[in-house]
């Protein structure tokens, strides 16, 4: 059973201590790459949800996004390389979106501070 809430404040705080406890991050790929959607928040902005486990992440795996499939990042590389690339390609990251698609969209570089702390 999800533990994600409509507090998004809350859902960011379980993303960083999951990922931080697994050394993992979850996302959805196909074919075409990972999954990117435009920002509910942020005009003419683009927005890459990741989760802090699997089943969570899979949840999402249905409708117009079921060819996708769930992928595992190791945390390390999410925060070194993932987070760099994403900040200069100007993507907000998604932080656990819950059932109703919402979820903290946060800067990279402001994600990869709250992995540092």
């Amino acid at each position: 059973m999800s533990q994600l809430t409509d507090n998004l404040e809350l859902n960011l705080e379980l993303f960083i201590e999951e990922c931080t406890n697994t050394k993992l991050v979850w996302g959805l790929k196909n074919e075409d790459g990972w999954l990117a959607v435009d920002s509910t928040e942020f005009e003419e902005s683009e927005v890459m949800p990741f989760w802090s486990n699997s089943q969570d992440a899979a949840a999402h795996n249905v409708e117009e996004w079921s060819d996708f499939e769930v992928q595992e990042i190791p945390l390390d590389i999410f925060v070194e390389d993932w987070l760099i690339t994403l900040s200069e390609d100007g993507v907000l990251v998604g932080t656990n979106w819950n059932a109703q698609l919402e979820g903290k969209e946060i800067e990279p570089q402001t994600l990869a501070k709250l992995f540092v702390k």
